[in-house]
């Protein structure tokens, strides 16, 4: 006589093979784990790792440190390195004033007008940076738009030399990194609880205390992920120094363009190329420090 099969026994006749069953809600087996996550390491390694393994390995060519030495021995180098941080630096201060603003007034207001201001950060995005670099040479250039303005309402005898200088490299960069740093501090300023602002009016604060000590120091993560992007995508930037600034205003970027395309002296450029990315990952730690740092002392205790 065949005895019915207990509850038990049914129940794991069901279950899946262990190498495909979580070990709970929220954990997958290590071999199903493995085999998720294989794609994207084998992305990875061919994308990242080896072409950073032989951009380094080539920077070596010639010598140990004979291509890093020329960037000690040229001080054209140092200054183009200069220039790129402080440039870099600019964009960023000149994004995080700007767009902070702009992100608090995607979070409050409600209805069209917040439906405006989205439009205007994102349609941007979806326009190709060579075209908006473009149209502040329509702007700047000698007999541009500005120009024109400041000609016609006699605010300037003659056209400005207002393109091909630093200051058009910022302020045409600064238009294209905009929205790298609205949307971070845009979605930690929705995410803040109002009670928090509420009580603080509650308890006799006014509007600017209340940003000040409470807004404020609750949105830094956001700040610092907003800036840190837009950093490093500026000590990167290479099409729009190219087209909006001269001689003066060259950048990292440009000059590792520069060996690669027209001297071909590819050891040097990747010595370039590899200071560039050090210098990056710098930064990326001190901003993470920061932020760091920031979450610790806005914490409420």
């Amino acid at each position: 006589m065949t005895l019915p099969a207990s509850p038990s026994t049914a129940t794991n006749q069901l279950r899946p093979a262990t190498w495909m069953r979580p070990g709970s809600a929220r954990h997958y087996a290590a071999i199903s784990s493995w085999l998720l996550v294989l794609p994207l390491l084998a992305i990875y390694a061919i994308g990242f790792l080896y072409p950073l393994t032989k951009l380094i390995t080539l920077s070596f060519i010639g010598g140990l440190f004979a291509n890093y030495g020329r960037l000690l021995d040229d001080p054209l180098y140092a200054a183009v390195l200069a220039n790129t941080v402080g440039i870099a630096t600019a964009v960023t201060v000149s994004c995080v004033f700007i767009g902070y603003p702009v992100a608090l007034a995607m979070a409050r207001l409600k209805g069209r007008l917040a439906l405006v201001i989205a439009a205007c950060v994102f349609i941007p995005l979806w326009t190709s940076v060579l075209i908006r670099s473009y149209a502040w040479i329509v702007l700047l250039q000698r007999h541009g738009i500005v120009n024109s303005l400041l000609v016609a309402t006699n605010l300037t005898d003659g056209p400005l030399k207002l393109l091909y200088t630093q200051g058009a490299v910022v302020l045409a960069m600064t238009h294209v990194l905009l929205p790298f740093v609205i949307v971070p501090i845009f979605s930690t300023l929705q995410m803040l609880p109002q009670d928090y602002a509420r009580a603080a009016r509650n308890l006799g604060a006014g509007a600017i205390r209340t940003f000040l000590f409470v807004t404020l120091p609750l949105s830094l993560p956001g700040v610092f992920a907003g800036a840190t992007m837009c950093f490093v995508l500026a000590l990167g930037f290479y099409i729009t120094p190219a087209l909006v600034g001269g001689p003066g205003s060259m950048l990292m970027a440009n000059l590792i363009g520069q060996q690669t395309t027209v001297l071909l002296d590819w050891p040097f450029a990747a010595a370039l190329s590899t200071v560039l990315l050090a210098m990056t990952i710098v930064f990326i730690v001190v901003f993470r420090k920061a932020l760091s740092f920031s979450k610790g002392f806005s914490s409420v205790h």
